[in-house]
């Protein structure tokens, strides 16, 4: 599908739940919920927001959509560094099982069932966000120590792999280190996983920067395979897994305006919301401008 027709596919409501179908569900994350389908999972990226760790009353309409389709187009642009969960066919495999629905079949990916790893792949490109803070307290990020007299946003010198834990629903992802990484999925694997994300955040630097944007951040995750080989899995550089900003807009001392969720994060800080229920909701406008900047991305990037 053309990003023209993916927009006029979105729907006029967020769709926040999904409902009536005949698989047994086995988990339900932030956004995405995960059903059995026997020899395979269906995967359906809902249109539900998270920040902070903590799931907005509010949807942004197609949102899902916009990230589902993102993530098939990064998926195949990535299968040269390593392989990823999908399965080959994905309208075969929907038609398969029944699945007919369009808004239902945009915002799915059929993958493998694979084993999942016990830890979060961050790569951070540029000095932002949760790593500005503890780059001002201490000079380092998550244990790595930089350079002095870097500025907010700067561009590091070179990517870092900071991985973190996998929090349940609710709970806060906390920041490990090399030797903690090992000791939770083995040395084989991360040294793997770590090598591997760095890779894909530097093919994901360059492309976008080729359609005009910073990929500033980004967060991975990998499973295994009855084998042991590592495979992608989940999402990939999508504007809820990224930090994407508009490079004509790019300038350091400051959290450069982007296209993810920092946009709904920035409200909140301004709304001096304390991260505690209740949880507010988002204004008409809000939700308007943020479903723009997502289907933005998705255009500067697939064109």
């Amino acid at each position: 599908m053309t990003t023209e027709q993916i927009a006029a596919a979105l729907p006029a409501h967020a769709v926040t739940s999904i409902e009536g179908l005949g698989f047994p569900l086995l988990a339900s994350g932030k956004v995405r919920e995960i059903y059995d389908l026997g020899d395979a999972l269906l995967l359906v990226a809902t249109d539900r927001l998270s920040a902070y760790d903590v799931i907005l009353p509010d949807g942004i309409p197609g949102k899902g959509i916009l990230l589902n389709q993102l993530s098939l187009w990064w998926f195949e642009r990535t299968t040269d560094l390593i392989d990823n969960h999908l399965l080959p066919d994905q309208s075969a495999e929907f038609d398969r099982r029944g699945i007919t629905d369009t808004d239902l079949r945009l915002r799915s990916m059929i993958v493998r069932k694979l084993n999942p790893l016990a830890i979060e792949c961050v790569v951070r490109g540029y000095l932002v966000g949760s790593g500005w803070a503890s780059y001002q307290e201490s000079g380092q990020v998550c244990g790595q120590t930089l350079p002095a007299g870097l500025a907010q946003a700067a561009k590091l010198p070179a990517p870092l792999f900071t991985p973190t834990t996998k929090a349940a629903v609710g709970d806060h992802d906390m920041p490990i280190n090399d030797a903690e990484g090992i000791a939770i999925v083995g040395a084989d694997l991360y040294r793997q996983a770590k090598n591997v994300s760095l890779e894909i955040y530097r093919k994901g630097h360059d492309t976008s920067a080729a359609a005009g944007m910073i990929l500033a951040d980004t967060k991975f995750e990998f499973g295994t395979d009855e084998a042991g080989h590592l495979v992608l899995i989940d999402e990939v550089l999508t504007p809820d897994s990224s930090r994407y900003w508009p490079a004509d807009e790019y300038h350091t001392d400051c959290s450069p305006p982007s296209y993810d969720k920092q946009f709904v994060r920035d409200y909140l800080t301004e709304i001096a919301w304390n991260k505690q229920p209740p949880v507010p909701t988002l204004p008409a406008d809000i939700i308007t401008r943020t479903q723009a900047k997502y289907l933005a991305a998705l255009r500067n990037l697939i064109g």
